[in-house]
């Protein structure tokens, strides 16, 4: 008679779940994160231990971050507005010096 990988007991063909190769109770086949009760083949699985796959086994097993941060890219900017480009030209600072007329009042030597 299989015993139950959960509880070490013998499992009866009424009460029999198999999952992962083996034969368990009913009520012991649970998440081990959150203990909730799984059905045959509707879980995932983790060095032989059962997991729900949402969100217990994606979180703990699934990939980390995002596509950008994985590729070691610098984070990803929440602003509105986008970053100048390199090669833009601080304009203001550019006619700073032609006074309040802007560049017709200024007299070139």
């Amino acid at each position: 008679m299989p015993k139950c990988p959960k509880c070490d007991k013998e499992v009866y063909f009424a009460e029999r779940v198999t999952s992962l190769g083996k034969d368990w109770h009913r009520p012991c086949l649970k998440c081990e994160k959150c203990g909730k009760t799984l059905t045959s083949g509707g879980h995932a699985e983790h060095e032989g231990k059962p997991y729900c796959n949402h969100p217990c086994y994606s979180a703990m097993f699934g990939p980390k971050g995002t596509f950008w941060q994985s590729a070691n890219r610098p984070p990803l900017s929440l602003s509105l507005s986008p970053p100048p480009p390199p090669y833009c030209v601080d304009l203001p600072h550019l006619f700073a010096g032609f006074g309040r007329g802007g560049a017709e009042s200024h007299t070139f030597k």
